[in-house]
């Protein structure tokens, strides 16, 4: 089996595959990312955590699918936005797995030109977005991530990663907006009854669900003037299932994307 982590700000997304071969011969469209996904687990990333209490939250959960025997478990693959987890992790990987993870980051053999001025840069989680969503639909690509930032990545008609656009996403902004505004509270993220809100609960919910969609849609709408408008359009991320169906412009919701890339960039760099 192949562990894949996806250790971002907010959350951690762990996926287990039965398998990590990919059926590149099949028609676009065709495939799924969660092709081969045995089980998957969203956990809070908690930079305090040690290696060993990693160990111990990802044995209980897999304990809990009755995985309670850790010898099938060939290959780790990990992209991290927490330094300070990603050694954690790494250690872990190491002294309970008997595994050196792969960590995606530079040198990252990504079988996809990226033409940012500085490759350094771009995040290992929008790298494995853009090869998953390639891999699955073609190019030109939207990819829209809707995280602890909103994050827009291009991939044009040639499959190569262009850049993209990061915006603060959802949740900090409700929070940075209760925080500065006395009379306004969280609320639960869900549509309210219409645009036009008719309590404050309603208003509230109405700019963050409708607010943040007509931001992908009108987002989405320029990035494909640049790059074509054949260019599909995925979302990704922790909130795109609360998002995405409000917006026109987006194709497909692939909440385990940015899995699926981790997995195709282990077999590219790993199964040679």
């Amino acid at each position: 089996m192949l562990v894949v982590i996806d250790v971002g700000n907010t959350n951690t997304v762990i996926g287990v595959y039965e398998s990590s071969s990919v059926n590149y011969n099949s028609t676009l469209g065709s495939r799924a990312a969660d092709h081969g996904l045995l089980h998957h687990f969203r956990v809070s990333t908690v930079s305090e955590r040690t290696a060993d209490e990693h160990a111990l939250m990802l044995t209980q959960l897999l304990s809990l699918k009755g995985l309670t025997n850790l010898a099938p478990i060939q290959g780790v693959v990990i992209s991290s936005t927490v330094p300070a987890v990603s050694q954690t992790i790494r250690e872990m990987t190491q002294t309970w797995f008997k595994v050196n993870a792969l960590m995606i980051g530079p040198g990252i053999k990504s079988g996809m030109p990226i033409l940012y001025d500085n490759a350094k840069e771009v995040g290992a989680d929008r790298i494995a977005d853009a090869v998953g969503g390639k891999d699955l639909y073609g190019s030109p690509l939207v990819i829209v991530d809707f995280g602890t930032a909103t994050t827009f990545d291009a991939v044009s008609a040639n499959g190569e990663y262009l850049g993209g656009a990061i915006c603060p996403g959802l949740e900090i902004s409700l929070d940075a907006l209760v925080s500065r505004a006395a009379a306004l509270r969280k609320v639960e993220l869900v549509a309210p009854r219409s645009v036009i809100g008719k309590t404050t609960i309603e208003s509230i919910q109405s700019g963050a669900i409708y607010g943040f969609a007509a931001q992908a849609d009108g987002m989405a709408r320029r990035i494909k003037k640049e790059i074509g408008d054949s260019a599909v359009v995925i979302a990704t991320g922790g909130l795109a299932e609360v998002i995405a169906p409000q917006c026109s412009e987006i194709d497909h919701i692939e909440p385990w994307l940015t899995l699926h890339g981790l997995r195709l960039l282990y077999e590219k760099n790993m199964l040679k």
